[in-house]
């Protein structure tokens, strides 16, 4: 007889939670129900879910006391800070979206494509990489287990709805000035070479998400990598130029068929008909796009690629319901 299982939504009502609803719509994993949670604030709202109509309820310290066997948290750190432990606490799975538990020793920081083996090592959470960071590593795996990676150069473009609701309305409002609610100078219009807080070595907070989430995840703690982060007035999807170099030598035609080949890549690349990866195409889909795959003539074995995914689904949402797929199908 096949196992019903529980799973708790916590920020349903967000961007990102929202975005998870319709991933698990799509996936309609069968015995699998679900309980959503909110802050007080969004507590009581209606939403239309896999055909009917579910209640939010407030997330309180006593919420998983009824017994749930995962939990995707959707919601900031400090909510996965109190909350998370509760849930583990009760016998609950958490994978939590949030920064706050990325680079615990303790805690697995998963993409299925790249280190599925990770899940296995969770003691009962089991954290989703930066939106920025995982659609990067799922082409640097396959060519750092061929090519072995000497250094990285990330440059990236990111979409204002990676910084949630108030971005976005920052970008279709044209905001500017005192009417800003998200970013400190107007996004429309504009590139901003800062995201999440600058650090004392003047890197921001997001560059070193970059950094150090990669060295993690593939488990490369020394690898040489340096990173820009910019936001660009895009609504949704990021994109990233990275730049390459390998201990090996590569020819390019095994390069791009090595990325065709690996799952949850698509590779769009073709110079002479301006075919190339771009966030319209990326937007609603859970793969990631190559493109502009090309040596770096500067130096030895060097190569640049462009990559592009849906930041909520990919980038959040659906990396975290691929854990749970993951964790379901071990059962």
């Amino acid at each position: 007889m096949q196992k019903n299982y529980k799973v708790a939504i916590v920020g349903a009502t967000g961007v990102v939670g929202r975005t998870a609803l319709k991933v698990l719509e799509e996936k309609n994993f069968p015995n699998v129900s679900y309980i959503l949670f909110s802050s007080d604030r969004s507590a009581g709202t209606k939403i239309e879910f896999l055909n009917k109509e579910y209640i939010v309820y407030e997330l309180k310290e006593s919420s998983f006391e009824i017994g749930f066997d995962y939990a995707i948290f959707c919601a900031g750190g400090n909510t996965a800070k109190k909350y998370a432990p509760i849930a583990v606490a009760n016998g609950c799975i958490v994978i939590d979206n949030s920064s706050f538990y990325r680079m615990d020793k303790e805690v697995p920081l998963v993409v299925p494509e790249v280190n599925p083996e990770d899940i296995k090592e969770n003691k009962g959470i089991i954290a989703n990489p930066n939106c920025s960071t995982i659609q990067a590593v799922v082409p640097l795996k396959p060519l750092d287990d061929k090519y072995c990676i000497k250094r990285i150069v990330y440059s990236t473009y990111q979409a204002v709805s990676g910084a949630g609701r108030e971005g976005i309305e920052d970008l279709e409002e044209k905001n500017d000035g005192d009417k800003l609610k998200k970013f400190p100078y107007a996004i429309y219009n504009n590139c901003l070479p800062h995201i999440d807080v600058f650090m004392d070595d003047d890197y921001t907070k997001e560059e070193h998400k970059m950094i150090d989430e990669t060295r993690k995840i593939l488990h490369r703690p020394d690898l040489p990598i340096t990173a820009t982060t910019a936001r660009v007035p895009v609504l949704n999807s990021h994109s990233e130029s990275i730049n390459i170099e390998f201990e090996k030598p590569f020819e390019l035609y095994d390069v791009k068929v090595l990325l065709e080949n690996y799952p949850g890549i698509i590779v769009m690349d073709n110079p002479e008909k301006e075919i190339y990866p771009i966030a319209t195409k990326a937007n609603g889909h859970d793969e990631v796009y190559v493109g502009r795959i090309r040596r770096d003539f500067s130096v030895e074995n060097g190569l640049n690629i462009w990559v592009v995914a849906d930041n909520l689904r990919k980038g959040a949402a659906s990396n975290a319901i691929q854990i749970l797929e993951k964790l379901l199908d071990n059962n």
